[in-house]
């Protein structure tokens, strides 16, 4: 495919300062430009590179401020990482779709499927799955018995989702991904041997979710484990039974919440996270990479550390236990002085 800069900037509303007649065929980063490629800039710290970049075309934020000469042909929009985002999605878009059933595959007679479903080779469809319009299931795909998918859904090939869930419409699950397996729930009994609680809930997953590759989410004992509408998994992450995720709420990979614990909407985590049972996490908190949630956190939060703390806690804290070797050393010498005193 190819466009000039001036098709891109009408396509996103946005002012070409250069040549409108610069030719792009393909995208790269920003570092590594080539001719006739596509480019952004959106974060600061990669600024340097729009001065020395051979990429021809490089989207910017209205914002931004030439320290020198720029030799590419510049594009202003009001966001640049959104306005990227918006062509790699007409890029998506534009290519050609798959449809139609794969043999061999298996879909039980009592399954519903609905418009312009793609069925890959080798996936497995249980009794009384509801399929919607435009769903993509690619091979090797698992939809247990009353799997309910919403329209325009994509499942990647290699994902189980277990009976009795649900997904919603315009969502994505990444490959190797588990929805539904069961909550880690055990007794132990008299002999201190442990007996597994049946996990009789299920999982709700939301419009316009995505789900990162081998990330599992468990089913409920009771009830649903919840994702809320618009909110995004990377990959590796573990989400115990009965937890609840609200709405575009963002995990990095790595992230763990234990049971029964709810997360509030558009909160941001960190990789590699680890958050403890039946906890509240209020709306709007930000959490660092690696930090550990011991208890309830308020709305608006913003924390680091494990234990996890208020930042400008953390930040104190830091100050000081960077120093501890030196502090060490200060401590036994004082403690020598006093004791020669003596």
């Amino acid at each position: 495919m190819k466009f000039t800069a001036e098709q891109i900037a009408e396509l996103l509303n946005g002012k070409v300062e250069g040549n409108p007649e610069a030719i792009v065929k393909n995208v790269s980063k920003i570092e590594d430009g080539k001719p006739e490629t596509l480019t952004f800039l959106a974060n600061p710290k990669y600024t340097q590179y729009i001065y020395t970049t051979k990429a021809d075309v490089v989207i910017v934020n209205d914002s931004f401020e030439a320290e020198q000469e720029v030799k590419a042909t510049l594009i202003r929009v009001a966001n640049a990482y959104e306005s990227l985002a918006q062509l790699m999605e007409m890029y998506e878009q534009s290519q050609p779709q798959k449809t139609g059933i794969e043999d061999p595959s298996f879909i039980d007679k009592t399954a519903q499927l609905g418009d312009f479903v793609y069925v890959g080779a080798f996936a497995y469809i249980g009794e009384n799955v509801t399929i919607g319009d435009n769903v993509k299931i690619y091979p090797h795909v698992y939809l247990g018995d009353n799997v309910k998918v919403a329209d325009n859904t994509v499942i990647y090939s290699g994902v189980k989702v277990y009976k009795n869930c649900k997904i919603g419409a315009n969502c994505m699950i990444h490959a190797g991904a588990v929805i539904g397996s069961d909550g880690f729930g055990f007794a132990p009994d008299e002999n201190n041997q442990y007996k597994k609680i049946a996990q009789i809930g299920n999982v709700v997953i939301e419009d316009h979710v995505e789900i990162g590759a081998n990330t599992t989410i468990d089913r409920a004992t009771m009830g649903s484990t919840t994702i809320k509408a618009g909110a995004k998994l990377d990959n590796l992450i573990q989400i115990a039974h009965n937890v609840e995720i609200g709405e575009s709420t963002v995990m990095a990979a790595g992230t763990a919440i234990a049971g029964s614990t709810k997360i509030g909407n558009y909160c941001m985590f960190g990789g590699q996270i680890g958050v403890a049972g039946h906890l509240k996490i209020g709306d709007k908190v930000r959490i660092g990479a690696q930090a550990g949630i011991i208890k309830n956190v308020k709305d608006g939060a913003t924390l680091l550390g494990s234990p996890a703390m208020d930042i400008h806690q953390f930040n104190r804290s830091y100050v000081v236990f960077r120093r501890l070797p030196e502090l060490k050393i200060q401590l036994e010498t004082l403690t020598k002085e006093i004791q020669s005193l003596k």
